[in-house]
């Protein structure tokens, strides 16, 4: 299986870019919870062994790398919540969250390496999509990292408070169980109404009683 390398980044490098980022986001697919995306700075003469596609690796492993990347990168990370998902759509959403990202560095970057085939039309400094850029691109894969922590970091913490749904381990996502949860115990605020299976359930005619 091939791994993320740094090419990417050094082909921006050899163009003139002094700071080169990579941005990725989570959840666009969860039923419930917010979109997160992240943007990391990684030092070239300072890249952690076991960079990775986040999805390609435990939960332990990507907690220690996200720990490491957040002490010694230039990083951030933003949420776009779910009143503003069913406003924009989930598309427009993530790349809100993208955006949001990528200014809250503490520094510029000059370029950005985007997850996707599309580079998010309101992202102010020079950037290229990369087609599947967490398996392929470091930066990127260490957004991903990121991205992933924190947003399940918000989701174990969302389920404490709407116990039922799963959101421990299932981080939103639409499981039978989740599925299951909505039908028996109903829709909460973190759940996104533009999607079918919530908005299906708030629009299933009552029965009448009496």
């Amino acid at each position: 299986m091939n791994k993320p390398d740094f090419s990417f980044e050094q082909a921006a490098l050899a163009r003139g870019a002094r700071r080169v980022c990579g941005v990725d986001e989570v959840g666009r697919g969860p039923l419930a919870g917010p979109v997160t995306a992240a943007a990391v700075v990684l030092d070239p003469a300072n890249i952690p062994d076991g960079l990775n596609d986040s999805k390609r690796m435990t939960a332990l492993r990507r907690e220690a790398l996200a720990d490491w990347i957040m002490t010694n990168c230039d990083w951030a990370v933003a949420h776009v919540e779910v009143a503003e998902i069913d406003q924009l759509n989930i598309y427009h959403a993530s790349h809100l969250a993208m955006c949001r990202a990528v200014s809250g560095l503490a520094q510029v970057p000059c370029h950005a390496l985007i997850d996707g085939n599309r580079v998010p039309r309101d992202l102010t400094v020079p950037s290229e999509p990369v087609v599947k850029g967490d398996a392929r691109c470091l930066s990127i894969s260490a957004a991903s990292i990121v991205a992933k922590v924190l947003r399940d970091r918000i989701m174990v913490d969302l389920a404490q408070q709407h116990p039922g749904y799963g959101w421990e381990s299932n981080a939103g996502y639409g499981t039978p169980a989740h599925k299951k949860a909505l039908l028996d115990l109903g829709v909460t605020p973190h759940h996104r109404r533009s999607f079918a299976p919530v908005h299906n359930i708030l629009c299933k005619p009552q029965k009448l009683t009496g």
